[in-house]
């Protein structure tokens, strides 16, 4: 029942936050366009539910072909200063409006408006594949925001962000999810937790451009 009630609330909330993000769109689109001639979107793979590969849509915040640079830990780097982001980057970013694409990947079911944070598809060779911890988190739809964004975003290390993510699937409650809304919007109000400055390693990226907001 209560995962019935989960999608249809999605549904719902997506089809009131299209216009916003229509409206999102059209204001940052040019800005992103005129800033280096780029691409406005920044559309990722991304690990769904049950290890399903989906397109994640968001509103690009990196400079075309930015190298890829990882923390000591091997989560990806995200630093307030870092020259890979744009200014317009920062902004949405900070404001979490690069984020607002994703209401249509909730629209078409690849993700949820609550649940553990979409990740890459780097190494990824099957659900099978992986071990009981990350195959957990993949039993759900990726979400928007979820336990890990709302209440750490980028300060937990990627052993932590599994952690959360396990924690949130466990525990799945109408209640939780109330929590979590509430708590990403102190969180993007306040602004805490946006960026980390541990020590980083630098790797040269596979993809063009490799966004770098995994947890936020």
């Amino acid at each position: 029942m209560f995962r019935f009630i989960k999608r249809l609330f999605d549904i719902i909330v997506s089809l009131i936050a299209l216009p916003f993000v229509i409206l999102v769109v059209v204001i940052f689109a040019p800005i992103i366009f005129f800033t280096d001639r780029g691409p406005v979107f920044y559309n990722a793979p991304r690990l769904g539910r049950r290890g399903k590969v989906f397109k994640m849509y968001k509103l690009r915040s990196m400079k075309v072909n930015s190298p890829d640079i990882k923390n000591a830990d091997g989560s990806t780097y995200n630093g307030k200063n870092d020259p890979r982001v744009t200014k317009v980057g920062r902004f949405l970013r900070k404001t979490s409006l690069d984020e607002f694409p994703q209401f249509l990947n909730v629209l078409k079911g690849d993700m949820s408006f609550i649940g553990p944070r979409a990740h890459l598809t780097t190494n990824y060779k099957g659900f099978d594949t992986l071990d009981e911890k990350r195959q957990k988190r993949l039993l759900v739809r990726p979400g928007i925001t979820g336990y890990n964004q709302a209440y750490y975003r980028n300060a937990a290390t990627s052993d932590e962000k599994i952690e959360h993510d396990v924690y949130y699937v466990e525990h799945m409650s109408l209640l939780l999810d109330i929590k979590i809304i509430f708590k990403t919007v102190f969180s993007v109000l306040k602004r805490e937790n946006v960026y980390v400055t541990p020590e980083v390693v630098g790797k040269p990226s596979e993809e063009k451009e490799t966004e770098t907001a995994e947890a936020k």
